[in-house]
């Protein structure tokens, strides 16, 4: 069995690094790792970084920049893994988790994990409490739209099998933070079968260079009832 780690990547120069050795040190008993990179035209100097990485990873360079959703996509396409899981290049989130989130999928049970930030027991980085109610928010508003009971919808940590990303990556279309409601309300309208489990979050502050705002929130709203309802 195979594990493809898609990486979307914009200007991570101080990070990039230490998430791969993050990832390369996950341990899953007989689970292979592929890495996928898909650097968003960064111009911080990670494109330098990620040229020496090409020998031992599938790495993809954006001609301009597009956006997450965009970046996925192409990990998408060019992963060859029977799993997929998205991993941020900010260090928000421990590839150490990679084995309880992929359990349900590994054991037949889910054919699509969301590592969940609000449930459980795991250590959380304590930081914007508007941020938090946001995301809730967001969370509420498209369970009311897909009519599941997620608890993280905007969370990063997203495993799927390969059936899944066979059948709705075609349909994909956000460029950008909308990609979030869109792949949860397309697996939901697939009736694909979804597990949570809780995850640790190590959040980074704005001056750590967090880059979601709350513009991209009220974006999501939109894309939560565009995808959930007429697309």
């Amino acid at each position: 069995m195979k594990l493809s780690v898609i990486i979307p990547v914009f200007n991570e120069k101080n990070t990039i690094l230490q998430i791969l050795e993050k990832v390369l040190s996950a341990s899953l008993a007989g689970i292979e790792k592929e890495v996928v990179i898909v650097d968003d035209f960064s111009t911080d100097g990670t494109r330098d970084i990620l040229k020496n990485l090409e020998s031992k990873h599938k790495v993809f360079y954006q001609d301009k920049n597009y956006g997450k959703g965009a970046a996925l996509r192409k990990g998408f396409e060019i992963g060859s893994g029977d799993i997929f899981i998205i991993q941020d290049a900010d260090l928000e989130y421990d590839p150490q988790e990679y084995a309880k989130i992929l359990e349900p999928i590994v054991k037949g049970q889910a054919d699509v994990v969301y590592g969940s930030r609000f449930i459980g027991s795991e250590k959380h980085r304590v930081l914007y409490y508007w941020h938090s109610l946001g995301n809730k928010f967001l969370t509420l508003f498209s369970n009311m739209c897909t009519n599941l009971n997620l608890t993280d919808m905007e969370t990063c940590y997203k495993a799927f099998t390969k059936e899944v990303i066979g059948k709705i990556r075609p349909t994909l279309k956000s460029d950008r933070f909308g990609f979030e409601p869109e792949i949860t309300a397309k697996v939901a309208k697939s009736r694909f079968r979804i597990y949570e489990v809780g995850i640790s979050y190590a959040g980074r502050t704005y001056g750590e260079g967090k880059k979601i705002n709350w513009w991209d929130g009220v974006k999501a709203v939109f894309a939560i009832i565009y995808f959930c309802l007429f697309d």
